[in-house]
């Protein structure tokens, strides 16, 4: 599974869109961008909607990637992580 960063760096390269234009978007420095592609720094929730609008990419799409890196970094070591999954299912 690729991070949330290795998905944004390959989407960014896949339209040729240089590291200073996505960081200009988000209004952060690029040594930012850098380290969030390398994993180095986490992403924010608000920065999903630049990401998708910048990289071409669905939010639907940007989301998952971003719920789905942010779930298995934080809880995918635990015995009960399919369970825990479910019942928050069930609450949403």
């Amino acid at each position: 599974m690729d991070s949330f960063g290795e998905y944004l760096r390959e989407q960014r390269e896949n339209i040729g869109l240089p590291l200073r234009k996505v960081a200009a978007e988000l209004d952060i420095d690029t040594s930012i961008l850098s380290k969030i592609e390398r994993n180095e720094r986490e992403a924010t929730k608000d920065m999903l909607p630049i990401f998708s609008k910048v990289l071409e990419r669905d939010l639907k799409e940007v989301e998952v990637k971003f719920i789905v890196h942010s779930i298995m970094s934080q809880f995918s070591e635990l015995k009960h992580i399919k369970d825990g999954l479910n019942e928050t299912l069930k609450s949403l």
